[in-house]
C-alpha cells in the first residue's frame, strides 16, 4: 500500500459515484475534519476530495433544476387543458 492509498480511502472518480454515495463520502470527510481525525499529511488530499464532491453535487443539482424547469410548462399546460372529456 502506498502513502497515497492511505490518504485516499475511496479513489473512485467522483463522477462515477451515485449522488447518495458522494454525499455520504462528503459527510464522512467533514466529520473527519471536524473531529480532527485527518492526519496533516492527508489533510490536503481529503480537502481536495471534498471540493471535488461539492462541485459534482452542485453540477448535478443544477442539471436537475434545469430539467425540472424545462418540464414545468408541460405540467402547467396539463392543468390549463382541464380534465379529459
Amino acid at each position: 500500500m502506498t502513502q497515497d492509498d492511505k490518504q485516499v480511502p475511496d479513489a473512485t472518480p467522483v463522477g462515477e459515484l451515485s449522488y447518495a454515495a458522494a454525499a455520504g463520502e462528503l459527510d464522512a470527510i467533514v466529520r473527519e475534519l471536524d473531529e480532527g481525525l485527518v492526519d496533516v499529511d492527508a489533510l490536503e488530499v481529503r480537502f481536495r476530495r471534498a471540493i471535488e464532491i461539492v462541485e459534482e453535487l452542485d453540477r448535478r443539482i443544477r442539471g436537475t433544476r434545469e430539467k425540472v424547469d424545462a418540464l414545468m410548462p408541460r405540467l402547467a399546460a396539463i392543468g390549463e387543458e382541464g380534465p379529459p372529456v
